[in-house]
């Protein structure tokens, strides 16, 4: 067995364990496949993460929010 032949085994073991049937598997797009395999990394920075940043690490000399400098 070629390795591209072992990756589209190992991709459709996948598949089926995840019940997703074979006639099912070869239907999906890569776009498709890749969404349902690829870990989804952090979500977006929360507003209380990003003043903690603020705060830790300011802008020196940058107006801030209100148009005064720092």
């Amino acid at each position: 067995m070629t390795n591209s032949m072992a990756e589209w085994g190992a991709m459709m073991r996948a598949a089926v364990a995840m019940g997703i049937s074979p006639e099912a598997f070869w239907r999906l797009s890569l776009k498709e496949w890749r969404m349902l395999t690829v870990p989804v990394g952090p979500g977006p920075m929360a507003r209380r993460e990003l003043d903690e940043m603020m705060r830790a690490w300011p802008d020196i000399g940058s107006p801030s929010p209100s148009g005064e400098g720092r």
